[in-house]
């Protein structure tokens, strides 16, 4: 198991030295201490980067022309139609952004987690946010502040990855992959227990286990399944991965070519009015999850419910030193 540093909590935070003189001696006790935890966390980020090559390939529901038994993987329309896109180099995280990497991200700013909007919904964010090599959770707009934010502090082209960069690598550089497992398929025992991805037994196993409350409802570690072939993991579960753009339930029919990165403004609003964005994965792991293809819309504010998380890719033509 992939293994980090000690939690560090919200709840610990501490504010930077307040003084403007710009005569003060060299920074020493807490800002020196926050300055190293944050090249830390840079560092390991960066080792985290996975070096994805561009190229073409056809995105869209492939199964009809290309799949195995020629029909269609998404029931859904807005997948479709298949239409070629060109995506430049780039870098992305080979895990969804731990509690540990995003705890320590709000404690370097003076933040807290947020907090649900009911006693049963914070039990469950509570245990998801208790264990620091499972997810983190949040909404769009705390996502795509986190990854600017690595990028303010590293200089480096950091942001949320738009939808063609996600099912590319999900897909291994747009092969015709159903699921982003190593197999390319959801191998299980039985409907409730996973191989190469968690089973509804195998969450509620490993929170009684660890004392948590939540059972199936739980997230597991990040490197608690094979990656895919590119060594990245969790693209076929463990909670919902935000993408940059906007979702248009029609854009796959006007889509350019070159490095689509959404409609320019919101055009799609849920049942309540409010405009989405666009979330690929799978919420939770299990039998019939987890398309390579499928996408699915969400208000970027939403509140977090502890199935939508974050990685942040590096827009670079080189990979990341």
């Amino acid at each position: 198991m992939h293994k980090y540093g000690i939690l560090l909590a919200p709840l610990l935070l501490a504010a930077c030295d307040n003084g403007t003189s710009v005569k003060v001696a060299p920074t020493t006790g807490k800002n020196t201490q926050h300055s190293a935890e944050r090249e830390d966390l840079l560092r390991q980020i960066k080792a985290n980067l996975v070096f994805v090559e561009g190229g073409d390939f056809l995105m869209g529901d492939f199964g009809a022309e290309h799949g195995p038994e020629k029909i269609q993987l998404d029931t859904e329309e807005d997948s479709k139609p298949l239409h070629k896109v060109t995506l430049s180099s780039y870098s992305i995280s080979k895990f969804k952004t731990t509690n540990q990497e995003y705890q320590l991200y709000l404690k370097l700013n003076n933040s807290q987690l947020k907090k649900a909007n009911n006693i049963l919904t914070q039990e469950l964010l509570d245990a998801l946010n208790t264990l620091p090599d499972t997810p983190a959770h949040m909404d769009w707009y705390d996502a795509q502040k986190y990854c600017a934010w690595l990028g303010e502090v590293s200089g480096l082209p950091f942001a949320l990855p738009t939808e063609a960069q996600w099912e590319y690598v999900a897909r291994s550089r747009g092969k015709f992959i159903i699921v982003g497992t190593n197999s390319g398929v959801l191998e299980m025992k039985g409907a409730s227990r996973g191989i190469n991805i968690s089973g509804s037994l195998d969450r509620e196993d490993f929170a009684i286990k660890m004392g948590l409350k939540g059972g199936t409802l739980i997230t597991m570690p990040v490197d608690s399944y094979p990656p895919n072939p590119l060594g990245i993991y969790d693209m076929a579960g463990n909670g919902y991965d935000w993408v940059n753009d906007w979702y248009d339930p029609d854009y796959y029919q006007n889509s350019p070519t070159d490095d689509p990165k959404g409609p320019q403004k919101p055009v799609h609003k849920d049942y309540e009015g409010n405009y989405t964005k666009v979330m690929r994965g799978a919420d939770f792991s299990g039998a019939f999850k987890g398309l390579t293809v499928a996408r699915y819309s969400s208000n970027p504010s939403t509140e977090v419910t502890g199935d939508k998380t974050v990685r942040c890719v590096v827009n670079s033509p080189q990979p990341v030193k």
